[in-house]
């Protein structure tokens, strides 16, 4: 779990509305305002408008974003903070390129207008299902939905411009059947009906008609229509220019009463402008004042222009008229709008009219969650009172403790006099619903819900309140006007089922996900701004090589220097200045992980829908702070990827070892499995596999269940923040004496927080304790109790925290408790506002922990092929599973084409000849490479032994191939159950790069349908496999089981033909003096290339590490091997060097940065001070193998590096393969995870940079040498 937010904070006004005078009515109100939320449009966001219509004196402000309402939530949170009128409207641009300003009038009307922006994106004009993003909405479309709504058309900029519309036609047609007969062909004419609407559906003959007409009629769909002058109806092509339109256009938009004019300054407004005025006249339409706003100042111009360059996809220097010519497109204050429009008034005064007349408010809705059905007519509250109870009576077959019995009473009669049990019987449907699929889905509720004794005994939530202690008004209380949040994680990998379920008993009109807003990050701003502003590639990409962590507005000009760029030149500062400004503007709408938003009406009426990127997937145009905003209740269906990993894993212990387990029957409280804790060893284990958890475990040394609680929420910016960390240590370790903090005899008893500190010995650890500490200690109200819940709440605004401050420190010292000590807890409480663990969250998450290390203690080949199966996830490569897994004494088989599925599997290792015991033994054998030459001559052995075939060359069955043994010293910390150890890891077709599912799925059905595959050319013809396939297969040295070599195997691959030959060609192949005498005989792989090749194709080796092959050289300059740190004096100066795994720098550590380190024979942990980071910055960022000098310095299992100097030795790892290019001057470098819609630039761990993306083009050797490393901000 990363320690700082995925997205940036909201920017909000932090200001007290009781302290802002409402503002005078003005004379005018812009109209014409686009936010940013017209993506890529709009330069300012709700906060930067909001302010500057305060300050130029405006009442109301307007938002009209570009065919969507993303952003109206915002502009009408901002402006009621500063008791400004929000105006709700939004632009409608139309497939014939013309636009309007919509504003509805009331309630029914916004209805409207959210109907028919989710008509445009849902469906094309076809009725097809529309792409992500795109929105298609016509004149007819925009006629339908337009009663109740203000109507503004938004002229060209040049008049004459031309459009081509839908129109009727002006045509009269002959009559719908002539007859033989003049006379009768006049009388059907006369006699045929003419319907008073078009129909799009035929209609029946006119009864006039003979029977033998009639019949004609009914053969002939084509004389079929509906009336003799349908035709009139039927709308058609009209191209006109803008003034011979505007009949049209008034015509079929009843509600179209304004035309809009705004200054050009192109020396013609004031003629435009008159001739707009005298248009409008003539069609009885009045002119409207506006501006165009794109912009709350003119400095954003700039801003504005580098947007305008990226959404056409050019520079800024190329875009010429795509551009404003001038920064006028800024909010300008009402009297300056006056001054312009002086020949119009009348203009001013339909703006303010407009703006009265549109009255409606986001304050109306009113939401209305969906109704159900209950047995024997229950009520909502009734049936759920009875789920309840019966379900106390399965959590507690024993009987029902009266303190549980009170809670629930208590948290029942809450939920009725705020009328939510519909809500919890929903989740409870949802949840019962993946439990009752076949095979059952995992799934668990945490969060704040799980501090609610009802959503335990439903069955929602694991956390037993008999056992913990929870604070239901976290979860709800009278005084919140919020809804509750109940989160609950699925399978990660089934979590669509449970989605499509929702959408199918609710239905998409009234069941859509949450958005969520996509912003500019800093790289990607970087790169997109250095191309619009006319950069290079390769200057862009070093100044996004500079930015560490995935946000953060690190784009300055030291870093910038860093680079080697000349900082002074004017257009790099300028370029480095509208980054700064693009970072954190939203690009687009993503959908939310989970968040459903369910109604018991249409949701096209509240809020518009769009679909999403992925098929089958809608969601509406708000966030979940929006959702918030308006108290509108979202249901969380969340994916977690460990929920899948344990189902894969139960699934294998179920097929492999006859043990059938649940989440609910995995063995509790084993001595072993908090034994491998307590050593650190949780590489992999949900939620402590991080290097701060890995190092927190040895010192907290878990014995129990409720001490992972505390590890899970301890290693937090809260309790580190509150200097609670060290205090809880030295108590549990007994070097210091627990006293519990009272207050004075006067103010209360001496046991006041004995109840709430007692079980974190005297020291609050949750949130739920900081919470009770204010209402206890602090004697908060509940009211104020609320605003320190919001203050807490995770990922929130920091802001109204430090407001606290002094009312609850000095509550506590006026009571008599120490100063230190309240400063403290309120300390603790900040720093839950950057990010915390309540004691129920954590405690749902323990249960995780737990059950994911009970698995790695005992089953730990299962536990490794299930993380293998379920990536990508968690904090590590695949590498490192499988190192992991080696020192737990599993053995690893490598890929093979007669062996492997997709998935990874267990298989077992019986030797024919050989007892278990002894089978055992040998496979348990670890040779550790103590030089380059040791690891080749091993490596080469294996080799020979695994290239074993028959006389012809065919495939020698084997029914388990020998594993290859591992080069790395094993430290069994615990050793696998006997039954585990009996069988081996073999790797998947998974692991192979650029080898797509489908056509592994089809080897393998081949396979298991024809048998083994005899050789290269058999898998050809079998499996039909392409020869870019086979090479892949060839590359990742998938054919041992062939008796070949990977470089035989590319050799042979290499030779086939991608289609047979005509026949005229067939015989082109045979040589005039016959076939050649011997196989060619290539020379062998140096061991070096063979680890380089596994980790290019593969992500790891099975072989050796690359630092093996550098130890020579490391060796003989004085550098320390990992496993030989311990031995090394405290505090002496140590050399080290390994291959980059994670950075990390959390915002809890006061700018320290953690580095792990990883060569042949452990980890190493760095500690690198902010100063030297500073100094060394590009070592540390760009570095993909460091050498280190530092200080050695060891408590308990844990052993750090602090760092003096760093060395990139990047450079050494060339010496490996002689296929990797030289490192050019473009280095792509990604500190964190590559962006998501560019696809992947080439990362740190590309040492060969030039080389093609994995999985795109080219040879996968040339791709990676190294798995990528994980860092975080």
């Amino acid at each position: 779990m990363p320690d700082a937010p995925l997205t940036p904070d909201k920017r909000t006004l932090q200001i007290d509305p009781a302290d802002i005078a409402a503002p005078p009515r003005a004379p005018f109100v812009e109209l014409g305002l686009a936010s940013c939320f017209s993506f890529l449009r709009g330069a300012s966001d709700a906060v930067d408008l909001v302010l500057a219509a305060h300050a130029l004196g405006y009442d109301a402000i307007a938002i009209a974003d570009v065919n969507s309402m993303a952003g109206v939530v915002r502009i009408h949170t901002e402006a009621k903070t500063l008791k400004l009128r929000p105006v709700i409207g939004c632009r409608i641009e139309t497939v014939e390129g013309l636009a309007f300003l919509a504003y509805p009038e009331d309630r029914a009307a916004y209805g409207r207008l959210c109907r028919l922006i989710s008509a445009g994106r849902m469906q094309t004009l076809s009725g097809e299902w529309q792409d992500k993003g795109v929105c298609e909405i016509d004149l007819a479309m925009l006629a339908a939905h337009s009663e109740g709504m203000q109507l503004i058309l938004l002229p060209p900029d040049h008049l004459e411009a031309v459009f081509t519309v839908k129109v009727p036609s002006n045509v009269v047609a002959f009559a719908d059947f002539v007859s033989r007969r003049d006379r009768r062909g006049k009388e059907i004419a006369e006699g045929a009906s003419v319907p008073q609407a078009p129909s799009s559906s035929a209609t029946a003959p006119p009864a006039a008609l003979s029977e033998e007409e009639r019949g004609f009629a009914a053969s002939t769909p084509s004389l079929r229509l509906s009336a003799p002058l349908r035709s009139l109806r039927e709308p058609t092509s009209f191209t006109a220019p803008f003034p011979d339109l505007l009949p049209h256009l008034v015509r079929q938009l009843p509600t179209l009463r304004h035309i809009a004019a705004s200054y050009l300054y192109r020396g013609d407004d004031i003629a435009r402008i008159e001739r707009l005025d005298a248009l409008a006249r003539v069609h009885g339409l009045s002119l409207l004042a506006t501006n165009d706003v794109h912009y709350h100042a003119p400095e954003r111009r700039a801003l504005q222009d580098v947007m305008t360059a990226i959404r056409h996809k050019t520079t800024v220097a190329k875009a010429g008229h795509l551009l404003h010519p001038n920064a006028e497109r800024h909010l300008k204050s009402a009297a300056q709008m006056q001054r312009l429009f002086a020949r119009w008034p009348h203009a001013i005064r339909a703006a303010r009219e407009v703006a009265d007349a549109c009255r409606f408010s986001l304050d109306e809705l009113r939401y209305e969650y969906p109704e159900e059905i209950y047995p024997d007519n229950q009520t909502p509250q009734a049936f759920l009172e009875s789920e309840v109870w019966a379900g106390a009576g399965r959590r507690y077959p024993h009987g029902l403790p009266d303190t549980v019995r009170a809670t629930l009473e208590r948290e029942l009669a809450l939920i009725a006099r705020l009328d939510l049990a519909r809500y919890f019987l929903t989740i409870k449907d949802i949840v019962d619903f993946a439990r009752g699929c076949d095979p059952p889905i995992l799934c668990q509720g945490r969060g704040s819900a799980a501090n609610s004794a009802v959503c335990y005994v439903l069955g929602i939530t694991s956390v037993d309140p008999a056992k913990h202690q929870l604070l239901f008004d976290r979860f709800i209380s009278e005084e919140r006007k919020e809804p509750p949040d109940i989160d609950v994680d699925f399978e990660h990998e089934r979590r669509e089922e449970v989605i499509q379920y929702i959408y199918r008993k609710y239905g998409r009109h009234r069941a859509g996900l949450c958005a969520t807003v996509i912003h500019y990050r800093p790289r990607m701003a970087i790169r997109e701004v250095g191309k619009a502003m006319g950069l290079s590639e390769d200057v862009t990409s070093a100044l996004a090589r500079t930015v560490w962590g995935g946000w953060g507005r690190e784009i300055s000009e030291k870093h910038a220097a860093e680079t080697g760029l000349d900082v002074t030149d004017p257009h790099l500062r300028r370029v480095l200045k509208l980054t700064e400004q693009m970072i954190g503007m939203p690009r687009h709408l993503g959908q939310h992980v989970g968040g459903f938003i369910l109604t018991e009406g249409a949701l096209t009426e509240t809020v518009p829908i769009g679909n999403g990127a992925m098929p089958e997937r809608s969601f509406i145009e708000w966030d979940k702070d929006d959702i918030d905003a308006l108290g509108i209740l979202k249901v969380d269906v969340l994916a977690l990827g460990m929920l899948t990993c344990i189902r894969k894993c139960l699934d294998l212990l179920t097929a492999h070892h006859d043990r059938a387990l649940t989440l609910a029957t995995v063995p509790r409280e084993d001595p072993e499995t908090y034994a491998m804790l307590r050593k650190g060893d949780s590489l992999g284990v949900f939620q402590v596999e991080s290097r701060a958890q890995m190092n927190m475990l040895p010192r907290l040394r878990p014995r129990e269940f409720y001490d992972l609680v505390i590890q899970v929420a301890i290693v937090r910016p809260g309790p580190i923040q509150g200097d609670m960390v060290h205090p809880y240590l030295k108590r549990r370790r007994g070097a210091e004496q627990v006293a519990i903090p009272a207050p004075a005899p006067e103010h209360g008893p001496p046991d006041e927080l004995t109840s709430i500190l007692g079980r974190t010995l005297g020291v609050p650890i949750f949130q739920e304790q900081a919470m009770k500490i204010a209402l206890d200690a602090a004697k908060f109200s509940s009211l104020e109790a609320n605003r320190l819940r919001k203050a807490m709440a995770t990922f929130r605004s920091r802001g109204m925290v430090d407001e606290l401050q002094d009312m609850m420190v000095e509550r506590m010292v006026a009571r008599g408790y120490d100063r230190d000590f309240a400063q403290r807890c309120f300390n603790q409480i900040r720093g839950f506002g950057e990010y915390g663990f309540p004691e129920s969250h954590a405690a749902s998450f323990a249960q995780l922990v737990y059950v994911s290390s009970w698995l790695k203690c005992h089953y730990p080949a299962a536990f490794a092929c299930a993380l293998l199966n379920s990536q990508p996830m968690g904090f590590y490569a695949p590498a490192q599973i499988v190192r992991d897994a080696v020192e737990h004494g599993v053995a690893v088989l490598p890929v093979d084409v007669n062996a492997s599925g997709w998935d990874c599997t267990l298989e077992p290792l019986e030797e024919e000849g050989v007892s278990r015991g002894e089978a055992q033994t040998r496979r348990g054998r670890v040779f550790r490479a103590e030089s380059a030459k040791d690891a080749e001559r091993v490596c080469v052995a294996d080799r020979h032994s695994l290239s074993r075939s028959d006389d012809n060359g065919g495939f020698a069955a084997s029914s388990s191939p020998r594993p290859l043994r591992s080069l790395r010293k094993p430290n069994l910390r615990v050793c696998a159950s006997p039954r585990e150890s009996c069988h081996a890891l073999r790797l998947g077709l998974r692991q192979i790069d650029g080898l797509p599912e489908h056509v592994a799925a089809t080897l393998v059905s081949v396979r298991e349908s024809g048998g083994p595959f005899r050789d290269i050319a058999d898998l050809r013809a079998r499996a039909g496999l392409s020869p870019a396939h086979i090479e892949r297969l060839a590359s990742a040295d998938a054919f041992t089981s062939l008796g070949l070599t990977r470089r035989q195997a590319l050799w042979d691959a290499r030779s086939l033909i991608p289609a047979p030959d005509l026949p005229l060609f067939r015989a082109a192949g045979v040589r005039d003096e016959g076939a050649e005498r011997g196989a060619i005989r290539l020379p062998a792989m140096p061991l070096c290339e063979e680890v380089v090749a596994d980790y290019q194709t593969t992500r790891l080796s099975l072989k050796a590490h690359p630092m093996a092959f550098l130890r020579a050289n490391l060796a003989a300059r004085g550098f320390v091997r990992a496993c030989d740190l311990r031995a090394c004096k405290f505090r002496s100066m140590v050399q080290v060097a390994g291959v980059v795994l994670i950075r990390q720098r959390p915002g809890s550590a006061k700018g320290v940065t953690f580095i792990t380190l990883e060569d042949e024979t452990g980890v190493i942990n760095l500690v690198v001070w902010p100063d030297l980071k500073e100094k060394q910055r590009k070592v540390v960022m760009g570095a993909r193998l460091m050498e280190v000098r530092g200080r050695v310095e060891y408590d308990d299992e844990v052993i750090h590096v602090i760092a003096a100097h760093m060395t990139d030795a990047t450079g050494a790892l060339h010496a490996l393969s002689d296929d990797l290019l030289d490192a050019p001057l473009a280095r792509a470098d990604e500190v964190n995870r590559p962006m998501p819609d560019r696809g992947p630039p080439l990362p740190r761990d590309l040492i060969d940079e030039l080389a093609p993306r994995p999985n795109v083009t080219g040879h996968p050797r040339d791709h990676r040498i190294l798995p990528r490393s994980r860092d975080f901000h």
